[in-house]
């Protein structure tokens, strides 16, 4: 049985790299609700932790958005160039999630991914 549900949560949280829009997350939750829970595992795991990976990297997050699609900005920090370098967002209910920039097409994006589908579940979990 558990491994139905596993199977079931990674088939249905299949999230691609890039600016295609994965599959929703196994729970009825909102894209805020989904980005409210990313956003505070990420603050957590990426940056209070002190990962050596998003030192280079400040946390934006825009959650409160009008265009419905609540996301998380990672910007390069001490940098005039506020070009986000990843953008994590959702929209609807169930939530659709969607990831890219340009760390998208680094090594760090297999990490990346990983975390993001953890955290849309609901976990808060670093690893």
């Amino acid at each position: 049985m558990r491994k139905i549900l596993l199977a079931s949560a990674l088939a249905a949280l299949s999230f691609i790299a890039g600016c295609k829009p994965s599959a929703p997350p196994p729970q009825n939750r909102s894209a805020l609700q989904t980005m409210e829970g990313i956003t505070m595992a990420a603050a957590a795991c990426w940056f209070k932790s002190g990962d050596p990976a998003f030192k280079p990297y400040r946390m934006d997050a825009e959650l409160n958005s009008f265009s419905g699609q609540p996301r998380v900005l990672l910007v390069r920090k001490g940098s005039s160039d506020i070009r986000p370098q990843l953008v994590v967002m959702a929209e609807g209910q169930p939530a659709r999630l969607q990831a890219f920039g340009p760390l998208m097409n680094e090594p760090l994006s297999a990490r990346i991914s990983t975390d993001v589908k953890r955290w849309a579940t609901g976990s808060r979990n670093c690893q």
